[in-house]
Order: C-alpha cells, then structure tokens, then sequence
C-alpha cells in the first residue's frame, strides 16, 4: 500500500494528477481504478469492505444542523482580527483566513446550485470570493445571505426526504447523501475556525461543540 500525504508532500498532488489525472482528495486506488472518498459506502465497496448501516440525520434534522453549524461560523469569522484576515489558516498551506471563511458558506451555496440543475463539480466551491468582498463583515453579510436562500428552498421544497439524484463529480448521489456531506464538510471547517482563533489566543465564541455535531460523520482530526 502506498499513502500519498497531499498536505505534507510537495509532489503528492502533482502524483495523483500525473498518476490518475485527479486533484481531489481523498481517494482511493488500485491498479488504474480509482474511488473519491467523498461518500463512505462506495470508498468501502471499492476497498472491498464491510460498511455497517448506520442511521443518519434526516434532511430536517440536517437543515437543523446547518443553521447552527451556518451562525457559528457567522460569530467565529467576526473574531478574527482585521489584521490578520489574510493570514494562512495553516503555514504550510496557501489558503488565507478570508477564504476558509467564505468557503464554509459557499460549500451551501454551491448544493443548493446543484439542487436547481447544476453539477457539484470539483472545483464548484472552491472558488475565492469575489474582489469586492474584502471584510469579515462582507463574508458574514454573504453567509446570512446564503441562508437566507435555503429557508427558500426548505419552505418550497417538494422532495423533503431529499430522495433525488445529484449529479456530483465522486458520481450520481442521492440529494440526501450531498446534504449530509456538505453540512458536515462545513462544520469540519467551522472547527478549524475555532481553533484558529485558539491559536491567536482568542476565546472562541460559541464554537460548534460534540453535542451540535453529533449525528455527523465528522473525520476525527481537525485538518484532514
């Protein structure tokens, strides 16, 4: 077995784009066939593994979720010191602090795109924001705004057990199983916010505790 660490390894992601002509991780592969570890029960079928069944949140129950997880990361980006906006989230990678912040909401955004017809393709929400929004107060502005629509969608919405196909670039996915994934893919950054703050030595206003995340397949560590 070989483990490619794409964040510590200068020429990791220029090997699995070479090797298999992919950039996102996590990913599994053997020989030339390869499975997105996006969604955990085709990455376990691929490895041949047994998946058990596990319950998970309903769409209202995620919706619940997501607003929280939404006006944590609303509270959290405000703490951060003007300063320091541009600052790296971590030293060995290039994204900055106003990007990790716009990203927890544009991670929304883009499902709700791909609920009225686009692709989650692989790089829908990782643009970086736009020139003009340059403020926490900007992202924040940006976030409630994002909520603002998928109160829209929830109240107009004639699937509520999100029982459609999406089309993602990891392959077609029940509209449930992308929910799932974007909320916790959010809350996960929402941590990494936290502590964040934690190392400015900054007191986290209200972060996202075990209780509020419990029900989501969060990974274990903060920065994977």
């Amino acid at each position: 077995m070989i483990v490619v660490d794409v964040l510590n390894d200068a020429g990791g992601r220029e090997y699995l784009l070479e090797k298999y002509g992919i950039r996102k991780v996590p990913v599994l592969a053997k020989g030339e066939k390869y499975a997105f570890g996006q969604m955990l029960d085709p990455f376990a079928k691929f490895a041949g593994l047994p998946m058990p069944g596990v319950e998970g949140l309903s769409p209202a129950q995620l919706f619940k979720k997501y607003e929280m997880i939404f006006l944590a990361a609303q509270r959290l980006t405000l703490q951060i010191p003007k300063e320091q906006f541009l600052e790296r989230v971590i030293p060995h990678r290039e994204r900055v602090l106003r990007t990790l912040c716009y990203h927890i909401f544009r991670i929304g955004e883009a499902f709700l795109e791909t609920c009225y017809g686009a692709e989650y393709s692989v790089k829908i929400a990782d643009n970086e924001p736009p020139d003009e929004m340059v403020s926490q107060e900007q992202i924040v502005a940006y976030g409630a705004f994002v909520w603002q629509e998928y109160e829209k969608w929830w109240s107009n919405n004639q699937d509520p057990l999100l029982a459609q196909t999406l089309k993602t670039y990891y392959g077609d996915t029940l509209a449930h199983k992308v929910f799932e994934r974007v909320t916790w893919h959010s809350a996960q950054h929402c941590r990494q916010l936290a502590a964040v703050l934690e190392r400015m030595q900054i007191v986290a206003d209200r972060p996202l505790s075990a209780q509020d995340l419990a029900g989501l397949p969060m990974p274990e560590r903060l920065w994977e």
